[in-house]
């Protein structure tokens, strides 16, 4: 897997995978003061988002549940002092269905943060990260 990055100005950046798909990135920072993109650290967290969420709904489908949303609220805190990393992160999935089983949405968020989401993984080794969840009947 490969990246590139490129400065655009000031303090933004064009951010592009190896598959192609390109991102803007830029900081609250700046000349401008003004940020006109997610900044790298936000974009870490929509990554972990993104990772847990597709293997929640993943699991809960190949599990037969007729799972109909899957939505997640990412609260973190970061360090005071330089290097600002992460030092929480919560994770409040609330998921919606047909008469879902709360023992398997359980489950299938566990199985996400302990076997199959690797942002996660590389994340839990120097951060809390912490889980909940809601189940929504589907209308």
């Amino acid at each position: 897997m490969k990246a590139y990055v490129k400065w655009i100005e000031d303090r933004n950046f064009l951010g592009e995978s190896d598959s192609g798909h390109a991102v803007v990135m830029g900081s609250k920072g700046g000349k401008t003061g003004v940020a006109i993109a997610p900044t790298p650290m936000e974009l870490i967290l929509m990554g972990l988002g993104g990772c847990t969420s597709y293997d929640v709904v993943h699991i809960l489908e190949r599990g037969r549940e007729a799972v109909t949303d899957c939505a997640l609220e990412i609260d973190a805190e970061r360090a005071e002092e330089d290097p600002k990393v992460f030092t929480k992160i919560h994770l409040h999935f609330v998921v919606t269905g047909r008469k879902l089983n709360a023992a398997k949405v359980e489950r299938a968020i566990a199985l996400s943060a302990e076997k199959y989401c690797s942002a996660s993984a590389m994340l839990s080794r120097s951060v809390a990260i912490t889980h909940d969840f809601e189940v929504a009947e589907a209308p």
